[in-house]
């Protein structure tokens, strides 16, 4: 919330760094479970790096019903968040909506890629990048989501000479590392030592 937050973040940042309850995500929740911080990275088929972070504070689950399956399983990537698979969307209430209340919550993303992209294409892609949440949060786009996707390109490398194929394809891997990130923030928090706080997914589903 304040200049000096954001300046000393810039300083700390590094390749790699805490996921699940640090940072963005320390005070983040869902509807049933602590939420959290989540990364994911992946390269195209035409070579361009594309990542994703995001804080996970979503007004509904990210899990199906009261399973411990992830609705980003499809784009696991190894046993990032569990390997668990897919789940049965049927089952278990898995379809049931649920939310955590009458209050504002808000996911916020950042999305990068190496490629060098104009403003127009950078606003195409978080587009196609926001679908990450569709694919990992239940519901979305509700009258209390404040969630926001922003997309950046460090400008290194140059799109090919099939510059729409291109921009299709960096836009689907970001929504697939979006989803993926989702889950991981989830997968990887921790509940907070404070009476009737929520349960991480560990807690939950983890080794007892």
């Amino acid at each position: 919330p304040y200049a000096d937050l954001g300046f000393a973040a810039t300083e700390t940042a590094a390749e790699i760094f805490t996921l699940g309850t640090a940072g963005a995500g320390y005070g983040a929740t869902t509807a049933n479970l602590k939420g959290g911080l989540g990364s994911a990275s992946a390269i195209t088929a035409s070579g361009i790096t594309v990542g994703a972070v995001v804080a996970v504070n979503a007004i509904g689950v990210v899990t199906m019903g009261d399973t411990p399956h992830f609705w980003s399983a499809p784009y696991e990537a190894g046993q990032e968040f569990g390997g668990l698979g897919m789940g049965s969307p049927g089952s278990s209430g898995a379809l049931a909506v649920r939310v955590k209340g009458d209050c504002p919550s808000t996911t916020i993303a950042c999305v990068v890629t190496d490629a060098i992209i104009s403003k127009v294409q950078a606003r195409r892609l978080a587009l196609m990048a926001n679908d990450g949440l569709s694919l990992s949060i239940r519901p979305r786009h509700a009258p209390f989501d404040g969630d926001t996707v922003f997309f950046a390109g460090t400008g290194r490398k140059p799109l090919g000479s099939n510059v729409m194929r291109d921009i299709t394809e960096i836009g689907t891997v970001a929504a697939d590392c979006l989803a993926r990130a989702v889950a991981r923030g989830i997968y990887e928090a921790t509940s907070l030592s404070f009476a009737n706080a929520l349960p991480s997914w560990k807690d939950r589903f983890g080794p007892k």
